[in-house]
């Protein structure tokens, strides 16, 4: 058991490591990389490249002080029986969920493009958690996993800021847990909804969790 405490707004957390899981959210090619949903979708994904270094510095402490990693993964059955229509048919990609791209059916579990990016590769042992949705706790088992490890604090990276990792925070917190969100370990295909969305989670006292930096976090635990 370690101790620590992690400069945050709206203020200082101490955390117990031994109680503490570092997530991953959804570092997929589809996301981050030319080609995948992201670009699909019109987006910029070169955007989401400043996380990944900050994430590897973060990924790289945790695994030295024994803290669980979990990572996680948006995608669908082959057959797409867990794909709502309604998300399938929403907006005017260029390629739609299930269709072919440069990385394989997009958004599929199996599919290179539905894999997470080596620089951020999962380890042997390291649960990996694919999820229908845009949450980590819906229709998954993570909350069993986090309950059965004793895990109190989540420490939650990832892209996009606004949407799966704001979703993840939000679940989290209805559950009890508390969360810290590293400002420089998430992305966004838009600058401005990063910079709410870490506006919203510290706000009022810290309503949804705390919100620091992988400088911070990684000084912290020595």
């Amino acid at each position: 058991m370690a101790r620590v405490s992690i400069s945050a707004e709206p203020g200082a957390i101490d955390i117990d490591t031994s109680r503490t899981a570092l997530i991953m959210v959804d570092m997929q090619r589809d996301f981050l990389q030319p080609g995948g949903f992201g670009e699909t979708l019109g987006n910029d994904v070169s955007l989401l490249a400043v996380a990944v270094a900050p994430c590897r510095a973060l990924l790289d402490s945790a695994r030295r002080h024994d803290m669980l990693v979990i990572h996680t993964r948006e995608g669908h059955r082959p057959d797409m029986t867990d794909a709502p229509r309604t998300k399938v048919e929403r907006g005017s990609p260029s390629a739609r969920i299930g269709d072919p791209g440069p990385y394989g059916r997009i958004l599929i579990r199996g599919e290179p493009g539905h894999d997470l990016i080596p620089e951020l590769y999962p380890q042997a042992g390291e649960p990996v958690i694919d999820k229908p949705g845009k949450g980590a706790f819906y229709a998954t088992d993570l909350h069993v996993i986090l309950s059965n490890r004793g895990i109190e604090n989540l420490v939650v990276c990832g892209v996009t800021t606004e949407v799966c990792v704001h979703t993840t925070v939000r679940e989290a917190n209805d559950r009890g847990y508390r969360c810290i969100v590293p400002s420089d370990c998430c992305a966004s295909y838009f600058p401005e909804f990063h910079e709410v969305g870490l506006r919203m989670i510290k706000a009022q006292g810290g309503i949804f969790g705390w919100v620091s930096d992988s400088g911070r976090i990684l000084a912290a635990l020595g």
